[in-house]
């Protein structure tokens, strides 16, 4: 993998911006387009936007212009000496589609070629993402499923909607994820294409979940044990997971993070609420990664009063019990054959043995296939955006990944688990 960060990506030609096309259609979320766009090009992108006709309906041919600094065309015939119907597509290094409405994904996947939009989605041979936004029953309807798996299945980015509130008082599944993890999404495609990643989609159809951030355990009302894990590399893992065609589960326990485009966010609070929604996952997961830290440890006791200071500058007793160990748990039921486990461990070495030593030794006594661990001496890694690990593997074998954006780590990791995917279905017996 390149060290180029998502938010860096390079254009494959050097000197170059990246060529984005961003193509927009006629949604009620096309407004929040307008803040995709912005993200693009201050970060360096140079995008082309292609409304459809209904999309401009919604917002402007002026917005657009103004926002990308270019002239914004909905018809083939415009600039028609320069075959805008042709060159867009073929000239750019990524295509994403936000809003994609049901109508939309119904052309492209059946190839149909009425605007500009659609044409140069047919001559588009870059990675090419669809961000869907429509009602519920729309997007729920066998006619859009059958269009979702047709684009995934030629190599299309579908991501899948949010939930929450849609037009007027409706709610439910078919809200255009948020457009922060929109560029997100896209940069680790864009990322991934332009640093001779393989873009294929290893993930397409398999069901992972990934656990992250840390779990609190409560005294009281007010006042809880807790550490310092933020979440960034679980939602990195998850991220990255969509990008490579996963159905994500993300148990997130106490992160303040908005939810990864196309990622089923479940969020926890307690080390037991977290092995419950783990371990209810399980049994459909072909990977589970725990990259979240729950407490070794909770009160043998919870007050149901906030806890007073006393007047004679006693302490109270503190008790503990020790949590279960989900991740051992897991590894040792193994409720689906042939599921790839992958813990984290944060060490920092001490007299019984050095960061990986001890790492080593947690490998074996999970029973996990993979383990990557990070040194936390000092506080590294909690909180920054950077990481670096070495992943264990059962068999003996290590792997390391210098320092670099926690999307990077994220994907050297899919590749290890995605490389066991293969190996243990290509072992299975055919009938």
């Amino acid at each position: 993998m390149s060290d180029t960060r998502p938010d860096e990506a390079a254009s494959p030609i050097p000197g170059e911006r990246p060529r984005v096309v961003l193509g927009v259609t006629g949604g009620i979320a096309a407004y929040k387009a307008a803040e995709l766009l912005r993200r693009f090009t201050e970060s360096g992108h140079d995008v082309t936007v292609v409304p459809t006709a209904a999309a401009l309906q919604f917002v402007g041919a002026p917005t657009w212009s103004a926002l990308s600094g270019k002239p914004v065309a909905t018809d083939v015939w415009t600039d028609v000496h320069q075959v805008p119907h042709v060159r867009i597509g073929q000239e750019a290094d990524l295509v994403v589609v936000a809003p994609a409405t049901a109508d939309l994904l119904a052309q492209a996947a059946h190839g149909l070629a009425g605007d500009l939009l659609t044409n140069t989605l047919l001559t588009a041979r870059c990675p090419v993402v669809f961000a869907p936004a429509m009602h519920t029953e729309m997007w729920e309807h066998p006619a859009t499923r059958a269009n979702v798996a047709t684009l995934r299945a030629r190599g299309n980015l579908v991501v899948e909607p949010a939930e929450g509130r849609l037009t007027g008082k409706d709610t439910g599944k078919g809200r255009l994820p948020d457009p922060a993890e929109i560029y997100e999404f896209c940069s680790e495609v864009l990322a991934r294409s332009t640093s001779g990643a393989s873009l294929a989609q290893d993930l397409l159809d398999r069901d992972v979940v990934v656990s992250a951030g840390g779990t609190r355990e409560y005294l009281d009302p007010v006042r809880f044990l807790g550490n310092r894990s933020s979440g960034l590399q679980g939602y990195a893992l998850a991220r990255a997971a969509a990008a490579r065609g996963a159905r994500v589960t993300l148990v997130a326990a106490n992160v303040a993070l908005p939810d990864p485009a196309g990622v089923k966010v479940i969020p926890v609070e307690t080390t037991a609420e977290l092995r419950a929604q783990v371990l209810a996952a399980a049994p459909g997961a072909d990977a589970i990664v725990m990259a979240a830290a729950p407490a070794d440890f909770t009160p043998s006791e919870v007050s149901e009063a906030k806890i007073k200071k006393a007047a004679d500058g006693s302490v109270p007793p503190l008790r503990l019990r020790q949590n279960p160990d989900i991740l051992r748990e897991i590894s040792a039921e193994r409720v689906r054959p042939g599921s790839v486990i992958v813990g984290f461990a944060a060490e920092t070495g001490d007299h019984t043995g050095t960061v990986l030593e001890l790492g080593r030794a947690k490998l074996e006594r999970k029973g996990c296939d993979l383990l990557v661990v990070n040194d936390v001496s000092g506080g590294a890694v909690f909180g920054s955006p950077d990481n670096e690990a070495v992943i264990l593997t059962a068999d003996g074998a290590s792997v390391e990944v210098p320092s670099g954006s926690k999307g990077r780590l994220a994907h050297r990791i899919w590749d290890e688990v995605a490389a066991r995917m293969t190996v243990s279905a290509s072992a299975e017996p055919t009938i």
